[in-house]
């Protein structure tokens, strides 16, 4: 579940976002391995068991489990489900965590409701024949996403985890907020928002502005969805490199 990618310096951790893996940073471990040592990581429920209660603290506690092995403070680098377990991860752990990207996730989707895309998941043409089919399907960014993240077998690619699980994560979003556990974290925090973002408007700008320890940066990425980090690669590597060079 926790991959070395290496590099030499401070860990660097990369947490993956819902129906994601730890592949869909590979395009982004290179460059990060200029700055630390790099790890990636494949959330439970992800190609492998989920935890029995499907709560945040229950995926959390998988993390910090499998990070035992790093004794030295991480830089925690998350995009939407691994930006919200990063940011819990910190608070929890706050000695483990010098530094913090969170990319296109906000603490309060209450009220929200995961029924209607696990519907939609249903009904998609699984397994996808070729990475040709899924380009179609899903256009040249998500299709990637998803290519880097399902599991490919002689017949096409499947999903690798269960679309109930993924729900059900989903779904404890729309039931309460993360407000206690960003305003806990006392690293200093990126905070990457997509110009097209599934966030709730001005949460993120709010988050930049909630009073805390240390000190929150904010950017907008014009023309990125949620996927900003392979949306507008060249503006998230600049963002981040510009982070990591401050701290």
């Amino acid at each position: 579940m926790l991959h070395d990618e290496g590099g030499t310096g401070r860990p660097i951790l990369l947490l993956h976002g819902l129906m994601g893996s730890a592949r869909t940073w590979q395009r982004h471990v290179p460059w990060l391995r200029e700055h630390g040592h790099v790890y990636t990581f494949d959330a439970a429920g992800h190609g492998r068991p989920a935890p029995g209660r499907l709560t945040t603290e229950a995926f959390v506690d998988d993390l910090a489990a499998a990070l035992d092995p790093i004794a030295e403070p991480m830089v925690v680098i998350g995009h939407s489900m691994g930006g919200l377990h990063g940011w819990c991860f910190a608070a929890a752990h706050p000695d483990r965590v010098r530094a913090l990207v969170v990319e296109d996730m906000a603490p309060d989707f209450r009220g929200r409701t995961a029924a209607g895309w696990a519907a939609m998941i249903g009904e998609w043409p699984v397994p996808f024949a070729d990475a040709g089919v899924m380009l179609d399907y899903f256009g040249p960014v998500a299709g990637q996403y998803f290519m880097d993240s399902f599991e490919l077998r002689e017949d096409g690619y499947h999903l690798h985890g269960e679309v109930p699980v993924w729900r059900d994560i989903s779904e404890e979003w729309g039931t309460r907020d993360f407000w206690a556990q960003w305003r806990a974290v006392r690293a200093p925090a990126l905070l990457l928002e997509g110009e097209f973002t599934i966030t709730p408007d001005g949460q993120m700008r709010e988050m930049a502005g909630t009073p805390r320890e240390s000190a929150t940066r904010y950017e907008c990425v014009a023309g990125a969805g949620h996927l900003v980090h392979d949306d507008r690669p060249d503006e998230y590597r600049a963002a981040v490199e510009s982070f990591l060079s401050d701290h």
